[in-house]
């Protein structure tokens, strides 16, 4: 095998498995040591960089860092990192002197945004600071998009979405509330923007066309709009008997906003196993407790109505064979079952929603009827017009919509600068030494045996007195204190010198995760075989060093196991091995600019 090319990026990103996770590459081991200092304004500031919204996403995030945890390796449960950027947000300071100031002068180029949410919010962030006028149109009387419409209060508070949509708005927004879009070409033709980005989210909850649907219509209700609905204070009670179709995020909401409501018996009907429930572990875990019951194998069949209302649902009990691999192979149906149910409520999906967008303006839609959008620049076939969040791939969490934003500020920059929008900044990578002496880090490297801290929550007894109560309530200082340890600082590298190294087998001897190994070099495959420990995560590239100089042999490290203790870096006695932290770059609009002004030509 060649050398590993470290100088490239993607190699110590991929090894800060969380960091490579999540969408908008938040930098989490840093944010993590920070607050392990009890510097959790920095802290905050490391968050927003990437993720914008701190707050929300410490409470709502959907996570995808925590499963790729390096801790997990190690043991059963991963660092808390969601609930530990909550804990950032929680204790911060005043950090409006820290936020992106804003030029008097304006570059002259304005965008416009359609929907105040998390995607449209993003751009905003990013272009104001370029000198950009930026207007958000919204139809309705608050901003926040699905962060305030559909994610209940007694998850994320109302006063957490305002505050942190203010950060962005007070950089001089122009927020046009109630003032829905209604034509896509009249916008284009009267408005007078450079650039306008699409990001109205995925607002159309799916249907269930059985029989009884229209008959029993009053007591069905969609789920998203039902939400919407509670948001608004245009709902206020349910039936006691509720029936939630379909098992996602958006059903554990429905089901936890209708005991909040009034409801006494809340069923969530799942057509399948529990192992293919779109729902989080930890939604579904909070719905459990307050004893909701998921019913599993239940296929809906009718709405039945009597007397012109909805008395319950028709199921079909459903069997299924499962492979080695938990897929199924077959399924059966095995009878039917009545539940009763003065109320339903439909969550099984939503659907991208354009009957304002007219189709003759240049921007193409698919036979789902959703926009073509380009996957890197965001931008639609009609140049000029982007999408973002939901609204240009479908349903994904926050964290997604945020990259999108990101992104799509690029392009839009790029776009009114005249540049191609593909054309864009690469990621890049710097490392700094963390020795402090011949065997001292700026860092701890101590395995700390702490399980993962459990997050207090209101008692039962408490949490449905009122909609609005945040069931869950922060760690505590001491449980942030402790949970903070678990981190392993997977950001902090193991780089290797191979000139430096004498062949001594230190490092091989005291590494207690059995990564690295010196033997002769040869083709992958074979590599793999001849390793220590077997590495079997192909995914993960392995760390091949140059030629030995005593033998030629190389130096093998399994970035898989490693768990970035730093004893081999103690132990050198040559110092071939170092800790650095990496600091991966991920460009945003203000890099693209700064970029294209340094190429401008300098007038003498």
């Amino acid at each position: 095998m060649e050398p590993t090319d470290t100088s490239h990026p993607d190699y110590y990103h991929r090894v800060v498995d969380c960091q490579w996770a999540c969408p908008a590459h938040t930098d989490v081991p840093e944010y993590i040591r920070l607050i392990a200092q009890g510097r959790f304004t920095e802290a905050y500031m490391v968050n927003r960089h990437s993720n914008v919204f701190p707050g929300i996403l410490g409470r709502v995030c959907d996570r995808p860092c925590e499963p790729a945890c390096r801790r997990g390796r190690v043991e059963e449960k991963p660092v808390a990192i969601c609930r530990l950027k909550r804990v950032a947000a929680d204790h911060r300071d005043d950090v409006t002197a820290l936020l992106p100031k804003i030029p008097k002068i304006k570059n002259g180029r304005r965008v416009a945004c359609i929907g105040a949410g998390t995607a449209s919010l993003t751009v905003a962030n990013d272009l104001m600071p370029l000198g950009y006028q930026v207007t958000i149109f919204e139809q309705y009387g608050e901003p926040g998009g699905l962060m305030r419409t559909n994610i209940p209060s007694f998850r994320l508070p109302a006063t957490v979405i305002d505050e942190e949509i203010a950060m962005i708005t007070a950089m001089g927004v122009d927020l046009k509330l109630n003032h829905p879009i209604a034509s896509m070409r009249e916008l284009l033709a009267s408005g007078g923007f450079d650039a306008v980005f699409v990001g109205s989210g995925a607002p159309k909850g799916k249907e269930l066309k059985l029989p009884g649907r229209e008959a029993g219509a009053a007591n069905i209700h969609i789920g998203i709009a039902w939400l919407e609905s509670v948001a608004f204070g245009h709902i206020s009670k349910i039936g006691e008997r509720v029936l939630i179709i379909g098992v996602g995020n958006t059903a554990m909401d429905c089901c936890r906003t209708s005991l909040r409501l009034g409801a006494k018996n809340v069923k969530v009907m799942a057509r399948k196993p529990r192992g293919f429930f779109k729902a989080s572990a930890w939604e579904l875990d909070d719905a459990e407790e307050e004893s909701v019951e998921i019913v599993i194998n239940r296929a809906p069949k009718a709405f039945v109505v009597e007397n012109g209302k909805l008395v319950g649902m028709m199921f079909d009990k459903m069997e299924y064979d499962l492979d080695a691999q938990g897929r199924i192979t077959a399924e059966r149906t095995i009878g039917e079952e009545f539940l009763p149910a003065d109320d339903v409520i439909l969550a099984i999906g939503q659907e991208n929603a354009f009957p304002w967008i007219e189709r003759d303006l240049g921007i193409q839609f698919d036979k789902w009827d959703v926009p073509h959008v380009d996957k890197v620049t965001f931008q639609s076939t009609r140049p000029g017009l982007f999408f973002g969040g939901d609204a240009a791939f479908g349903p994904k969490n926050i964290i997604w919509a945020v990259e999108h934003g990101h992104q799509a500020a690029i392009s839009i920059h790029r776009h009114c600068e005249g540049q191609s929008v593909a054309d864009r900044l690469a990621p890049g990578v710097n490392l700094q030494s963390r020795k402090m002496g011949m065997h001292e880090w700026s860092y701890s490297n101590d395995y700390a045996p702490v399980e993962r801290r459990l997050m207090p929550h209101v008692s039962l007894k408490e949490r449905f007195k009122k909609l609005n109560i945040e069931v869950e309530l922060g760690f505590t200082a001491e449980a942030a204190a402790q949970e903070v340890q678990r981190c392993l600082n997977c950001d902090v590298q193991t780089v290797f010198t191979a000139k430096l190294c004498i062949e001594c087998d230190a490092c091989i001897d005291i590494c207690p995760v059995d990564c690295l190994t010196i033997t002769q070099n040869g083709e992958e495959a074979d590599l793999r075989t001849r390793l220590k420990a077997p590495a079997k995560n192909l995914a993960q590239p392995l760390l091949v060093s140059a030629g030995l100089p005593q033998t030629g042999r190389v130096m093998v490290k399994d970035e898989d196991l490693c768990v970035h203790c730093g004893l081999c870096a103690e132990r050198c006695p040559t110092a071939a091995w170092d800790m650095q932290k990496s600091y991966v770059h991920w460009p945003l609009a203000v890099d693209e600019a700064r970029d294209l002004q340094a190429k401008e030509p300098k007038i003498a």
